[in-house]
């Protein structure tokens, strides 16, 4: 009876939070006492909150400034916890009245051992797999006991059963008398113990997966800082040379302009460290709650701390229903810091150095005069300009040729599978196949003929699906990679889709003065008609559709994003002038990296 009860005291001494001793016990208004770090574990998930919700009972309990320290302690707690330490652990298995103390604890067993009966255990042929620690090891705190689960009503019956009902555990003598009436939920014990690890194993691995997108968020955030501190750099370096070359009455205006540039990208640098600040901070969030929630060293084996971990659990749920970081935030402010440049005073009799302005184009001739069929973007985050007279030229974003290839192979239309395989829509409409090396694949698609489906073009969408649209015919083809014949096709009715692009679930579609957004049965969700020029249409990268509307006879050409329903955002670009070209035809896209590609058929326009 006596080692019963001392189980009973030793189960009383643990914390619901951790499960162990208690450590520093610290008293909640509601009566209910941890360990104060688990309290200080606590409130730090709660964020800049002075308020503590207990995990038992949710009552909450106001922290002053913050500080666990200064709530009340629990003397008694710590007093008898003392007591329990200080006194002379005696053998379990010993029959006699007169017991020696104890030397090990056998945790298979769950019995105190002296010398001698740890000699005779020892013989047996099992015992050399069992869990020995020793008491020097207890007492110091290094290890802890692993308790049986003991029936409080019932000290020499095992809680075997569990009723989900209750959310208690019981022995079954309890369950006989307690839990037998209808809507008692009751099952084994260990199988209610299997189900709960697989459900904090299955937080975990959420909790770990947020924490990875959140990180990765991070180091996006550290590569645009990056790089707009490579902008003040090379800006500053510009003031310089410029600065050496004048004379000294200019000093003055030299350190207005560091200051200008300087105080324009530590704006946006406060903005990107105010998101990273925020990313780091739903980290430690996950991090702090989804440990203390994923304690393996033991299972809850009370009510507390059973109803502790269910709010811990609640918890854990709702830092995971957090919103994944918005990257279209950062890039936008990232876009600001990028786009100061120093440009420098051409008049001789200006007493200034010059001024910071907005980058706002780059001109590059295509290799390949009045070519240009379509334009997409690479996996790898360029752009790549297909010509009808044979080759695919890919840019980077700063606006150099990379390379040309597929140089014998007209090019009407490209896409890419999620595997980097090329999609190439030649002259003809025919299909074909390349390997991320180039290398032509025999797959065979049964597209319409030019005779019969007019002018075609291509995409593909996330799915791997590839959409061939025709002008004359009127329609768009669904292909699978594998070739062979439409899967399905999708009417136009009465309009001619002239360029077709991917968009989540939809297709925008451009034809005469129109863009529409189509779904994939073919019914038109939204359109954008009369808009007196000839409209271009592309996603950016943060997910809106980007549309250019060209003035061909005077060579004027303006960019306005508009969100997922055609509705309009915010002007990009406006009437900048292009060198005309011969053709009426004209792509736009977006670099990864932000940059707005315009492309005619002789030029491609890069715009920050």
């Amino acid at each position: 009876m006596a080692d019963a009860l001392k189980n009973v005291i030793a189960q009383s001494l643990e914390c619901p939070v951790c499960l162990n001793t208690f450590t520093d016990p610290k008293i909640l208004s509601c009566s209910h006492t941890y360990c104060k770090t688990c309290l200080d574990n606590l409130l730090e998930c709660h964020g800049n909150d002075q308020m503590l919700r207990c995990p038992v009972c949710r009552a909450e309990t106001q922290v002053p400034n913050k500080e666990v320290s200064k709530l009340p302690a629990s003397l008694a707690l710590k007093s008898l916890i003392e007591d329990m330490k200080n006194q002379s652990q005696l053998c379990t298995n010993c029959k006699y009245e007169d017991k020696p103390q104890a030397v090990v604890y056998c945790q298979d067993c769950g019995k105190y051992l002296c010398s001698t009966c740890l000699n005779t255990h020892s013989q047996w042929p099992d015992f050399i797999s069992h869990e020995v620690l020793a008491m020097c090891e207890i007492v110091s705190g290094k290890l802890s006991v692993r308790r049986y689960r003991k029936c409080r009503k019932h000290p020499k019956e095992d809680e075997e059963c569990f009723c989900s009902d209750c959310r208690r555990f019981a022995c079954f003598r309890c369950v006989v008398m307690e839990h037998t009436k209808e809507g008692h939920g009751v099952i084994e014990a260990a199988v209610y113990e299997s189900s709960h690890m697989t459900s904090i194993e299955d937080l975990k691995s959420k909790a770990d997966k947020k924490r990875s997108c959140f990180q990765k968020y991070v180091a996006f955030i550290d590569e645009q800082k990056e790089r707009v501190s490579n902008v003040q750099k090379q800006c500053t370096d510009d003031i310089n040379i410029v600065y050496k070359e004048s004379v000294r009455r200019l000093t003055e205006k030299k350190e207005i302009l560091i200051v200008e540039v300087k105080g324009r990208i530590e704006r946006v640098e406060k903005e990107l460290d105010e998101m990273k600040k925020s990313a780091q901070e739903h980290i430690t969030h996950l991090t702090t709650i989804a440990d203390v929630v994923t304690n393996r060293t033991k299972i809850p084996s009370d009510m507390d701390a059973l109803a502790a971990h269910d709010t811990l659990c609640g918890d854990l749920q709702e830092a995971l229903k957090q919103k994944d970081p918005d990257y279209k935030q950062a890039r936008e402010s990232s876009k600001r810091g990028k786009n100061v440049s120093f440009k420098e005073n051409v008049r001789m009799d200006e007493l200034g150095l010059g001024k910071i302005v907005n980058a706002v184009e780059k001109n590059i001739a295509l290799p390949t005069k009045n070519s240009m069929s379509v334009m997409v973007g690479t996996p790898d985050g360029n752009i790549a300009v297909g010509c009808r007279k044979g080759g695919l030229e890919i840019f980077s974003a700063d606006g150099r040729l990379q390379q040309t290839v597929l140089k014998h192979q007209n090019i009407r239309g490209v896409g890419f599978l999620s595997d980097d395989r090329y999609v190439i829509l030649d002259s003809s409409n025919n299909i074909t196949l390349y390997t991320i090396e180039y290398t032509k694949l025999d797959v065979m698609f049964e597209t319409l003929s030019k005779d019969e489906g007019g002018i075609s073009k291509l995409t593909v969408d996330g799915d791997d699906q590839i959409y061939v649209s025709y002008g004359k015919a009127k329609k768009i083809q669904v292909f699978s990679p594998a070739g062979g014949k439409a899967i399905r096709e999708i009417p136009c009715d009465g309009y001619e889709p002239k360029q077709v692009t991917s968009y989540n679930d939809y297709l925008i579609v451009a034809s005469s003065d129109t863009i529409r957004l189509i779904d994939k049965q073919g019914v038109v969700k939204y359109d954008l008609r009369e808009l007196g020029y000839f409209p271009y249409a592309a996603v950016s990268q943060g997910n809106t559709i980007l549309i250019a509307k060209v003035k061909h006879d005077v060579g004027l050409v303006s960019i306005d994003e508009y969100t997922n329903e055609l509705k309009h955002s915010q002007k990009l670009v406006i009437d900048y002038k292009i060198e005309k070209p011969g053709r009426i035809w004209y792509y736009l896209q977006q670099y990864r990296s932000g940059e707005i590609a315009f492309c005619t058929p002789d030029r491609l326009y890069i715009f920050h």
